[in-house]
């Protein structure tokens, strides 16, 4: 089964709506769709349980007959702690938890820098700050773990027992285009994923995540 690590914005208002131009009709939809084919794809999602866009579709996706949600949390932070993250970590979906378990991903720090390394693939589902740099820190982080930084020796295993990227096959990112303004990234961010092995693929439907997904299996 693929681990899907969901990265997206948390003000879904503010990004799609106002920022994009989604009708919130639309966007439930778009969500509806890509929730159903994480599910027809037979794969099993993680992320940060928090307010966003992320939340949204894994609740669709528990909807959908979804098999498998895992929380990623840094419950081992002191400052500021996990205290506005309870409400979502309780989320349930027809009367069942949405999470099925949850991974301590160390303090805040930590769990910032490693938290794309949790799947097999990552589904950046939009830019924001906090998406940006949780898509860079994978991919720097992914370069740290496969030895490409002159010096520096630490596996994967070193980051958490069940980090996973690139074990199972290739690291994949696979971005949303829909949800990008420009509909693809950054020259420069497209050469350093190439240069780090990491696959590169632009989404561009729920049909098309569909399929890529499959590809992987």
């Amino acid at each position: 089964m693929t681990r899907v690590c969901l990265i997206g914005p948390g003000d879904v208002e503010y990004h799609y709506q106002e920022l994009l131009g989604f009708s919130k009709g639309k966007l439930d939809s778009e969500l509806e769709k890509i929730a159903q084919s994480l599910v027809d794809s037979d794969s099993e999602l993680t992320f940060l349980p928090d307010g966003g866009v992320s939340l949204e579709v894994a609740k669709k996706f528990r909807a959908l007959g979804g098999k498998k949600i895992i929380g990623l949390v840094p419950l081992s932070d002191k400052h500021p702690g996990i205290g506005h993250l309870r409400q979502y970590m309780d989320t349930s979906v027809d009367g069942k938890p949405l999470f099925d378990e949850f991974i301590d991903t160390g303090d805040w720090a930590k769990h910032d820098l490693t938290m794309a390394l949790f799947g097999d693939v990552v589904l950046f589902l939009g830019k924001s700050p906090g998406t940006e740099g949780e898509r860079n820190y994978g991919i720097y982080m992914y370069k740290i773990v496969t030895g490409r930084k002159k010096g520096v020796k630490q596996p994967i295993e070193t980051i958490h027992a069940q980090a996973r990227a690139g074990k199972n096959f290739p690291y994949t990112i696979m971005i949303y285009s829909l949800f990008l303004a420009d509909k693809k990234l950054s020259p420069e961010d497209e050469a350093y994923m190439k240069k780090f092995g990491i696959n590169l693929s632009y989404i561009i439907s729920p049909e098309n995540l569909k399929k890529e997904l499959k590809k992987l299996l």
